[in-house]
């Protein structure tokens, strides 16, 4: 807890088994007051390993997906009472104890929601990045950039932190279940001109930790093209997609 408010630490997981301990054991828990684990119907030991751990789980009966599975961790944050929910990848890839500065800079009422980057600091290619989604990556951001109004360093990665009041504000329910969904939450909170901090987030790449391939890196990418000039003719008022909706209409 921080400045009053409780905060609760959400893990989408599939298959996480072999890196699921390490993250738990580099959270801090010290101001955290909730881990919950959403497991998407993994196949191996991550279900096992969190009931050792005596992390709260929530289990997918088969597997939905990377969106949905971040629908269930905030629907369930958020029904819980959490004040802060941060999402933290069980696949220790990204630092898990940074997770209290990103909960400080909202408690302290400056930011709605906070990234990890990756590109802040120049260790992503340091950190195992492999170049060709580096540059996907700068090419990318640098057109959502251009297209929402914003200038941010990235808009991939997987370390976030939110306000409680953030995520009752945007109609993520409505966003997809596939792994767009990272992106279409951070445009729907440029457009909604929520205040969005960052802080500088090493991160590691190893056989272990989660990553798309190339196939589908293919697929989100024209999906974020595809979302940012959704958000383009919303900024000129020329087309208001359902993307772009307050959640109290």
């Amino acid at each position: 807890m921080l400045n009053n408010q409780s905060i609760t630490v959400v893990m989408p997981a599939y298959r996480a088994a072999k890196t699921l301990e390490y993250t738990w054991l580099a959270t801090p828990h010290d101001v955290v007051d909730e881990v919950l684990l959403v497991d998407d119907a993994s196949d191996d030991e991550t279900v096992a390993i969190a009931e050792r751990l005596g992390i709260k789980i929530r289990r997918h009966p088969f597997n939905l997906g990377y969106g949905a599975n971040q629908k269930t961790c905030y629907s369930d944050a958020l029904e819980q009472g959490a004040d802060i929910i941060i999402m933290l990848h069980p696949d220790y890839q990204y630092e898990p104890r940074l997770a209290t500065a990103m909960a400080a800079m909202i408690s302290s009422g400056v930011y709605d929601m906070v990234i990890g980057s990756r590109i802040l600091g120049g260790g992503a290619l340091k950190g195992g990045m492999p170049l060709w989604k580096y540059v996907a990556n700068r090419v990318l951001t640098a057109f959502e950039n251009l297209m929402l109004g914003a200038k941010l360093s990235e808009y991939h990665t997987g370390y976030r932190a939110y306000s409680r009041q953030l995520l009752l504000s945007i109609p993520w329910q409505q966003n997809s279940d596939d792994f767009i969904f990272d992106n279409e939450f951070l445009a729907q909170a440029i457009i909604g001109g929520h205040r969005i901090g960052e802080i500088s987030v090493p991160t590691k790449y190893f056989p272990e930790a989660s990553s798309i391939n190339f196939s589908r890196s293919v697929r989100y990418g024209l999906g974020v093209l595809w979302i940012s000039l959704l958000g383009f003719l919303r900024r000129l008022g020329v087309f208001h997609h359902r993307l772009f909706r307050s959640a109290e209409k």
